[in-house]
């Protein structure tokens, strides 16, 4: 009787214990998900930190139920246990069906799309619509914007989608009123103000959004600034402040910039310490090219340092580390600058990421960097490919940074981060010169065609005096090598009725390659076949009637380039010598040689104010024939200001037609320089010197033309605005040395339009 109680009261402590036992451990059989439409069950459960199995884990439960947050999938997560059961229910995120913006006008949809993180047929999650909210807000702050709002809406559709709508209101632009400079001495606010991107608001500036406050443009004034002071011998300078602030009525910013000039010092001794073993510092100073008593140029001392890291490591070193060690002395105001060579630390390049690239093949940017996957790191070729990488023109941006690796040391990684930007263009042109007459042009050209680099242009222009049509293609990399190869195929028509009462026609197409010897030497090779036409001659010059009907022309040429200066397109330092022979014959109906020759040279002589030295000649030897006139020379107009086109050039004596020389050469000397006007409306004054000469031309009876080979000159002045409908020019030339058979012109005018 005994044993049966104690049984029974014992079987009843179990049976009233067991439940509590089971909620505060045991193991769980199974996990049960409930609320997945689109996800499957499996996948859900792949998330959790707990299994079916295990024993139940409250830690791991609420790890599981983070996890699951962290996912992004789901709008709601609640994890319950029944007994030996854990049920987990979820809500689902939707999905996006479509994202639409209202209320944009300043900014296109494209470009929003391009900023927003969030795209159709992705899941939708509050915090990832406020990320691209503020994205949005940024991107109209960068244009000016700062009264702009973004209100993000949803439409609630069938199969849990929805319709993500941005309702934006732009608000008015934020207008730079004022920009004021405190500390400056030596340069007044006017030249300080043309240095900085960021403008004050002016009627004329409705083309540009530089007049609209951006903070990330005024962090790079503050750099531009830096590199000015800098770059003229102010080694301590510094800008200590630049702060923005609003106008009372909220609708303008007032920009203070507090700088420091400091003293302006001169280049003292630049000596070279090297601490790498058998490397010889006399055969590195000739690369040292800064002068004794010249005022200090920190964009010298990089360009050197970059000059010793190239050198330094064409002899063998691959690690290497150049730091100017610069020792001012502030009661002589000189700066010796040392450049200490050492042993840099043996870093190699593990990988080269590139992202935002969307167009563009990876293989197009990778193959203008200096450096590939495990060659030895150099911040100089890092630099280089940087530089270019922008010089392609086909990224907004551009950023190239190096990070340490994760797996080891000794390893770098190189982040390339790009923006795309349209590279194609459709031009349509009206304009009108005094050599061409009125023309009307059209263009379309694709500078990256397919997303491979390759560059095809279309062109054609019809005017009173020419017309023509062209068609160009490139490829840069031609095989996968440094190569760039293209074609190109013409036709044109120019009544030449003004110099010589003729008219002449060509059609044909040339093929062509070129490549690099060295950073500053290229070389390139061509092979042209086409067909002149002469016609149309309304003259009686005998000269010119022996020249009627067509010849073909097959002709190769090579030349050589050595080009030195700051920019291809506007150069205000540095030199260029170009040379090129060609040679007609190798079939065809026409055969001469031909060698020209171009050299310039480009000098700063003040802020702004830029001097160019330019010279040209050719010369061009008929085997066993004369030279056909669409071959011969011409001097005048573009070539010698001051005279009209052809107008030196030898000229029958009864009907005053030019019919060409054999030789030429000219010279032009022309100072570049503002002339009080705002930058931005790109307006220069010029003044110049031109000369040139035209050798005689190989006729039977040279006593029939007109032609001297005596120097002309002629002095004038002008002005160039880069408008925003294209190129305009207008020179006076006044000829100071002349014969009397040449014809002059005063005015040289040419203007071209864009839409």
């Amino acid at each position: 009787m005994r044993f049966v109680l104690w049984t029974t009261v014992l079987v009843g402590l179990i049976s009233a214990w067991s439940p509590t036992m089971a909620q505060e451990g045991g193991r769980l059989r199974s996990i049960q998900v409930q609320g997945t439409q689109r996800i499957e069950v499996e996948t859900v459960k792949s998330y959790m930190a707990i299994a079916e199995g295990d024993a139940y884990d409250p830690d791991r439960i609420n790890r599981s139920l983070k996890a699951l947050f962290n996912t992004g999938l789901f709008s709601d997560v609640t994890i319950r246990r029944d007994g030996d059961q854990l049920i987990v229910r979820v809500v689902e995120n939707p999905i996006i069906n479509r994202i639409a913006y209202e209320g944009n006008k300043r900014i296109k949809d494209e470009q929003l799309q391009t900023e927003a993180q969030l795209k159709p047929r992705t899941v939708y999650t509050r915090t990832k619509v406020q990320a691209d909210v503020k994205r949005i807000l940024e991107l109209y702050r960068r244009n000016g914007r700062f009264a702009a709002t973004v209100e993000p809406k949803i439409i609630q559709l069938e199969q849990n989608r929805v319709d993500l709508v941005y309702e934006i209101s732009e608000g008015q632009p934020t207008y730079v009123r004022r920009i004021a400079f405190v500390g400056n001495r030596r340069y007044d606010e006017d030249r300080l103000r043309e240095i900085l991107q960021t403008k004050e608001e002016r009627w004329y500036r409705f083309l540009t959004s530089d007049d609209t406050y951006d903070p990330d443009r005024v962090t790079y004034d503050r750099e531009l600034l830096r590199r000015f002071y800098l770059k003229r011998g102010f080694a301590d300078f510094r800008v200590t402040s630049a702060i923005a602030e609003l106008t009372p009525n909220r609708e303008g910013f007032f920009i203070t910039y507090t700088i420091e000039e400091g003293e302006r010092y001169k280049f003292g001794k630049s000596t070279i310490k090297a601490g790498l073993k058998d490397l010889k510092v006399e055969e590195l100073q000739p690369l040292v090219v800064s002068q004794e008593g010249d005022w200090y140029n920190a964009d010298e001392v990089e360009n050197i340092v970059q000059k010793l890291t190239d050198a330094v490591g064409t002899k063998g070193y691959a690690f290497v580390d150049i730091r100017p060690q610069v020792n001012r002395n502030r009661d002589t105001k000189i700066i010796d600058v040392t450049y200490d060579i050492q042993e840099g630390p043996r870093v190699f390049v593990e990988r080269i990421d590139i992202t935002g690239n969307v167009r563009t093949l990876d293989k197009v940017i990778r193959r203008e960097f200096r450096l590939v996957e495990g060659d030895a790191f150099n911040t100089a070729k890092l630099r280089r490919s940087r530089q270019r990488l922008k010089d392609l023109n086909f990224f907004e941006k551009a950023e190239v940074t190096n990070v340490p690796s994760d797996t080891a040391p000794d390893r770098t990684v190189i982040k390339v981060d790009v923006q795309e930007k349209s590279t194609g263009e459709l031009t349509f042109g009206v304009g009108w010169s005094t050599q061409s007459g009125p023309m009307i042009q059209a263009s379309l050209r694709e500078r990256n065609l397919l997303g491979r680099g390759q560059d095809l242009r279309l062109s054609a222009g019809v005017g009173t005096k020419s017309t023509s049509i062209d068609l160009s293609f490139t490829e840069p990399y031609f095989l996968d090598r440094d190569i760039g190869a293209g074609f190109d195929l013409f036709a044109n028509n120019t009544k030449l009725t003004t110099e010589s009462n003729y008219q002449a026609s060509s059609i044909g197409g040339d093929v062509r390659i070129a490549y690099q010897l060295s950073e500053p030497l290229s070389q390139n090779w061509s092979y042209v076949l086409k067909q002149d036409t002469v016609k149309g001659i309304t003259t009686t010059s005998p000269y010119i009637l022996e020249q009627l009907g067509s010849r073909m022309t097959s002709m190769v040429g090579t030349g050589l380039t050595y080009d030195k200066r700051d920019s291809k397109a506007d150069p205000t330092e540095g030199y260029i010598l170009r040379g090129l022979v060609e040679g007609a014959g190798l079939g065809g109906d026409v055969h001469f040689l031909r060698g020209t020759i171009n050299a310039g040279q480009y000098y700063t002589l003040a802020d702004q104010v830029i001097l160019g030295l330019t010279a040209r000649g050719g010369y061009i030897y008929g085997l066993n024939e004369r030279v056909r006139i669409t071959d011969r020379y011409m001097v005048g107009g573009d070539t010698l200001r001051g005279f009209a086109t052809g107008g030196i050039s030898p000229r029958d004596k009864n009907t005053g037609d030019a019919i060409g020389g054999v030789w030429m050469a000219t010279a032009s000397s022309q100072v570049k320089f503002p002339i009080g006007l705002p930058e931005e409306f790109g307006v220069l004054g010029e003044a110049f010197t031109d000369m040139g000469a035209i050798g005689p031309t190989d006729v039977t009876n040279p006593s029939d033309i007109n032609q001297s080979s005596t120097p002309r000159a002629s002095v004038g002045i002008g002005a160039s605005w880069k408008s925003p409908m294209g190129p305009v020019s207008l020179d006076l030339g006044f000829p100071v040395l002349k014969q009397g058979f040449d014809k002059t012109e005063l005015v040289k005018f040419n203007f071209g339009t864009k839409f």
